[in-house]
């Protein structure tokens, strides 16, 4: 399907199938429980937009431009969203929704430095490279995804939940981590960047083997 979206227009309860916005911008539109099925805004700009309780399945965001866009109750579902920006968006309207909501979707190379993103959910994604630097993360679910490479910097995450999240790299020293919930075996990053040292049953065992 080609571009079926006006600037300027007020979409409710509509379905998008296999729209192609690549490189399109849309200015000012407002879209209310809409659903965007295998749909692709690569390099789109959504300009002033208002996306309000839209799910998103199947979609290709990558390097989507979002300044001045509200996202509230938004929900992203096996999709790629690669190279976002979201620091560019307008979350002024963000605590009267639901939180953001990613599963099973990639979410490489995107910056949340410095948002407020209490409770939000990022569920058996790949996360690679992600900078959530003095982001307030409070409460948010990381369960089952990969964190390889991404960025915790001063950054509030109490309460939230990392048990199965896997490749993370957290400084318990420079971020919160106030009731944080972690699982074995993964939580022994933890203590990479601590200035300790680990000796025990294993640590005899490993000695003894060399």
């Amino acid at each position: 399907m080609e571009n079926p979206i006006i600037s300027g227009e007020r979409y409710t309860g509509q379905e998008f199938k296999n729209a192609r916005l690549d490189g399109h911008q849309i200015i000012s539109s407002e879209f209310v429980d809409c659903t965007f099925n295998q749909c692709s805004f690569v390099e789109t700009e959504l300009i002033k937009c208002r996306f309000v309780n839209c799910v998103f399945r199947d979609c290709d965001l990558s390097l989507v431009k979002i300044p001045e866009t509200m996202l509230p109750s938004i929900c992203f579902e096996d999709s790629k969203i690669i190279g976002v920006n979201w620091t560019q968006a307008d979350w002024t309207s963000a605590a009267l929704g639901k939180p953001l909501h990613f599963s099973k979707s990639t979410l490489n190379h995107n910056t949340f430095i410095g948002l407020s993103l209490k409770g939000m959910q990022i569920l058996n994604c790949n996360v690679v490279n992600v900078d959530f630097r003095e982001a307030d993360l409070t409460g948010s679910d990381f369960s089952g995804s990969d964190l390889t490479d991404s960025l915790f910097l001063h950054t509030k995450l109490r309460e939230a939940n990392l048990a199965r999240a896997r490749n993370y790299s957290i400084n318990p020293g420079l971020n919160d981590l106030q009731a944080a919930k972690f699982s074995m075996p993964e939580a022994i990053a933890l203590l990479y960047n601590m200035d300790i040292e680990l000796t025990g049953e294993d640590a005899d065992l490993e000695s003894a083997s060399q």
